[in-house]
C-alpha cells in the first residue's frame, strides 16, 4: 500500500475507533437488540411518549452502528481495489481506489463528530454567554469580537441566533451578552467552548501602539425541554427589573422591562432584555436559570473540574482554554488539545470546527496533551 493510501486508512481507522469508543460498542450492540425487541412489542405504543423515546434511541444507534459498518466495508473494498490495481500495474485503478479512500476519510471525520454528540442534551438549542474580563475597554472590545465570532460560527452551521441579553461597554465593546443559538445539536457542538479566551494584539485604543493582552469568558449551557424537570424554590430567587440598554439604540426601552434573576443558593445570575414585555423577559430568564441549573447538575455528574465554570473562574492569565495572537505574528492555539490555526481572521469569522472536533474527541478519549501557551 502506498504511503498516501495508508495515511487515508489510518485516518479512517482512527475516526471509527473513536466512534466505537464513544458508543461503548459492545454495549451499543446489546442495547440495539433490546430496543428492536421492544419495538416488536405491541404494548409499547400504550405509552406514546415512551414509544417515541425508544424509537429515537433506536434510530440513533442504528444510524451510528450502520455508519461504522458501512465505512468499514467500503474501506475494505477500496483496499482490495487498490491491491488489484497494484498487482496488475494499472495506475488508473490505483488512482481511483486512492480517491475513494480519501473521500471515505473525509466522510469518516464528519460522521465521527456526529457520533460524538450523544450527550443527554447535545441535540438541544444552546445559550452562549460572554463576559468581558478585567481591563476595561480592551476586554470589552474583545468580548464583542467573541460575540461576533460565535454568531458567525452559528450562521455557518445554519443555526438561528437571537440576542437575549446585552450590556454595552462604556466606550466600546460589551460588558456581557447572551446569545440563544437554535439548531440541531447546537449545544453538543458548542459545549466545549466554555472557558476563558485570551487575545494578544496591538491595541487600537493605545496611542503608543503597545501590545495588550485581554481576557473574556464564554459559558455555554443547553436550552432544556419539558422532558427535563428542574425544581426551583421561588423563595431562593432574587428578581430585579431594570431598563434595557444596548449599543446604538438596540433593545432600548423606556420602561423597566429587563429582568435579572439571582438564584441565591448557587449564585447563578441570568438576565433577559430581548422583549419589551417584562412578563416575557421573566419567562425567558427563568428558562435560562433552569438551563444553567441543569448544566451544573450534568457537569457535577460528569465530574468536570470546577475551573470550567465561568462564574467561578478568574477571567485572566492561567485559566484560558485558547489564545488568539494577532501581533507580532498570527496564530490561534487551543491549550487543551494543541490544535492551532495560522489564520486568526478566519477563526474570528467563525471557523471553529477543527477546535470543536478535537475538544469533543478529547472528552471521549480522556487523553490530555502538554501544550505551551503562545506569547
Amino acid at each position: 500500500m502506498r504511503a498516501e493510501g495508508q495515511a487515508h486508512i489510518d485516518r479512517i481507522d482512527a475516526a471509527l475507533q473513536l466512534v466505537r469508543q464513544s458508543l461503548d460498542w459492545e454495549r451499543a450492540l446489546r442495547r440495539l437488540d433490546e430496543l428492536n425487541a421492544r419495538v416488536e412489542d405491541p404494548t409499547l405504543w400504550d405509552d406514546p411518549k415512551e414509544a417515541e423515546n425508544v424509537m429515537r434511541e433506536r434510530r440513533r444507534l442504528e444510524s451510528a452502528i450502520g455508519t461504522v459498518r458501512e465505512i468499514t466495508s467500503e474501506k475494505n473494498d477500496a483496499v482490495e481495489f487498490i491491491e488489484m490495481g497494484e498487482a496488475e500495474g494499472d495506475d488508473e485503478i490505483v488512482g481511483d481506489g486512492l480517491a475513494s479512500l480519501e473521500r471515505l476519510a473525509e466522510r469518516a471525520d464528519a460522521d465521527k463528530v456526529q457520533a460524538l454528540l450523544a450527550g443527554e442534551a447535545d441535540a438541544n438549542d444552546t445559550y452562549v454567554e460572554i463576559h468581558a474580563g478585567a481591563g476595561g475597554t480592551e476586554s470589552q472590545d474583545w468580548a464583542e469580537m467573541l460575540q461576533r465570532m460565535y454568531t458567525r460560527w452559528a450562521e455557518r452551521k445554519g443555526f438561528k441566533v437571537e440576542l437575549v441579553d446585552y450590556h454595552s461597554g462604556e466606550q466600546a465593546g460589551i460588558k456581557s451578552a447572551t446569545l440563544l443559538v437554535k439548531g440541531e445539536n447546537a449545544y453538543g457542538y458548542a459545549k466545549t467552548e466554555s472557558g476563558v479566551h485570551r487575545l494578544v494584539r496591538i491595541s487600537p485604543y493605545d496611542s503608543s501602539a503597545r501590545r495588550h493582552t485581554s481576557f473574556s469568558s464564554v459559558w455555554v449551557y443547553p436550552v432544556i425541554d419539558d422532558d427535563i424537570d428542574i425544581e426551583i424554590n421561588e423563595g431562593d430567587l432574587k428578581i430585579d427589573t431594570y431598563r434595557a440598554s444596548g449599543a446604538g439604540g438596540q433593545h432600548v426601552n423606556t420602561t423597566d422591562s429587563a429582568v435579572r434573576i439571582t438564584h441565591q443558593p448557587s449564585g447563578i445570575v441570568v438576565a433577559s432584555q430581548n422583549d419589551r414585555s417584562q412578563h416575557k423577559n421573566r419567562a425567558t430568564a427563568m428558562n435560562m436559570l433552569k438551563a444553567r441549573l441543569f448544566e451544573k447538575e450534568m457537569a457535577e455528574r460528569e465530574a468536570i473540574a470546577s475551573g470550567e465554570y465561568a462564574e467561578k473562574t478568574e477571567i485572566g492569565w492561567g485559566h484560558q482554554i485558547r489564545s488568539y495572537v494577532l501581533q507580532p505574528y498570527q496564530m490561534v492555539k487551543d491549550l487543551r488539545t494543541g490544535v492551532t490555526s495560522p489564520t486568526p481572521d478566519d477563526v474570528l469569522d467563525g471557523a471553529l470546527d477543527p477546535f470543536i472536533s478535537a475538544a469533543l474527541a478529547q472528552r471521549v478519549t480522556g487523553e490530555t496533551v502538554e501544550v505551551e501557551d503562545v506569547e
